[in-house]
Parts: C-alpha cells; structure tokens; sequence
C-alpha cells in the first residue's frame, strides 16, 4: 500500500494586534458625589431618629422617620447603578 504524503504545517502567525482607543467618558462625574450624599443623608437621617429618641428629623412621621433614611440609601444604590 502506498504511503500518503506528509503535509508540512505553516508557521504559526498571530493575528494582527488592534490598537483599541480607551475612551473615558467624563459626563458622569455628578453619579459618585451624588450617590455618597444620599448614602449619607440616610444615615444621617436615621441617627438623628434614633439620638433624639424620635423627635427629629420629621416628628409628625414617627417610625416613618426609618424609612425615609433607608429611602435615601436605596436611592444610593440606583444611582450607583450609573456609574461606568
């Protein structure tokens, strides 16, 4: 039986490096300094509950007061969700 012919392989060649242009978008430098301040009026808001055994920020919302802090964080969060 004939023998088949050996097949010599190329070289390996790398496929040519694409030079990628890193753009840094600089519209959203509002997101971090938004997003720290609204984590720190929710915590704000809820120790000033807690130290003046609930008669600031907002008397008449009572235990109410809680939420509006953890609202303030919660909107933190949705505004940290923008930042690229």
């Amino acid at each position: 039986m004939p023998k088949s012919r050996i097949r010599k392989k190329d070289d390996f060649t790398p496929p040519p490096v694409k030079q990628q242009n890193i753009k840094l978008t600089t519209g959203r430098r509002w997101v971090a300094p938004l997003m720290l301040a609204m984590f720190l009026i929710g915590l704000a808001w809820i120790v000033i509950f807690y130290v003046t055994s609930g008669d600031m920020p907002v008397e008449s919302l009572h235990n109410w007061n809680i939420v509006v802090g953890f609202g303030f964080i919660a909107a933190g969060f949705v505004v940290s969700t923008q930042w690229k």
